[in-house]
Parts: structure tokens; C-alpha cells; sequence
């Protein structure tokens, strides 16, 4: 699974995500991309489980890019714990996904394999999505 090698920082924010993307809207590496519609978080095994729904239904062919990366840490206090203590210990890392961003792209495939590809994909993410294409790929 996706994480960083080191951070600044053990423990983040949660943090709210306002308006949309900023940059990484637009296809730079492939033909079809899977863009976010609504803002949310997505985890490294949301990420990992996109990557092997559309990777399989490709079976393999063609060439896929991940756009976005989790490098938020999660901290989760345990179950039945008092309030207090302090925060609890980082569980799992996120990624911050505002509206308009490009998470995946593909490239070598047709349209109606992408299109597929990523709709299975799109099942495990918690973001409503959309297909968009390079103008001419099809």
C-alpha cells in the first residue's frame, strides 16, 4: 500500500476540503483519466483497490497512473477508551480529494475498456466520479 517513507510531522489535522482542485485537473501522462466529481478522503487501500479493479479488468495491458498519493496520517484512538490522554496513534494515511481532480489515467486501451475499466474501479472509491478523455482518443 501507498504511504510516505518519512513525514514532517507524526500526527495532522483533519482538516476540511473547500471549493475545487487547485491543480491536477487536466490528463498530462494518459488518453482516459478517472476524475473525483465530490470532495472526500480516500484511503491507501481505497487507492490500492481502485488500482487492482481496473488493472485486472485491463488484464494488464495498456499503462495506468495513479495521480494522487495518501500522505495524510489517520489517528484513531481505541475502543472503549476514556476522553483525554492525548490524541491517539496514527492508523492508516489519506488522501485529500477535492472536486476536479484527476486520480487515475490509462493510456493504450480503447474507450469502451477504459470506460469499463474505470467504472469498476470508481465502485471502491467514496468520491462520485467521471470519465473524461483526451479530445481525438477514442
Amino acid at each position: 500500500m501507498l504511504q510516505p517513507k518519512r513525514t514532517k510531522y507524526r500526527k495532522a489535522h483533519k482538516g476540511r476540503i473547500h471549493g475545487t482542485a487547485k491543480g491536477g485537473t487536466a490528463l498530462n501522462f494518459g488518453s482516459f483519466g478517472l476524475k473525483a466529481i465530490t470532495t472526500g478522503r480516500v484511503n491507501a487501500r481505497q487507492i490500492e483497490a481502485c488500482r487492482r479493479a481496473i488493472t485486472r479488468h485491463m488484464k494488464r495491458s495498456g499503462r495506468m497512473w495513479i495521480r494522487i498519493f495518501p500522505d495524510v496520517p489517520v489517528s484513531k484512538k481505541p475502543t472503549e477508551v476514556r476522553m483525554g490522554k492525548g490524541k491517539g496513534t496514527p492508523e492508516y494515511w489519506m488522501c485529500r480529494v477535492a472536486a476536479g481532480r484527476i486520480m487515475f489515467e490509462v493510456e493504450g486501451v480503447s474507450h469502451a475498456l477504459a470506460v469499463e475499466a474505470f467504472a469498476r474501479g470508481a465502485a471502491k472509491l467514496p468520491v462520485q466520479t467521471r470519465v473524461v478523455a483526451r479530445p481525438g482518443a477514442r
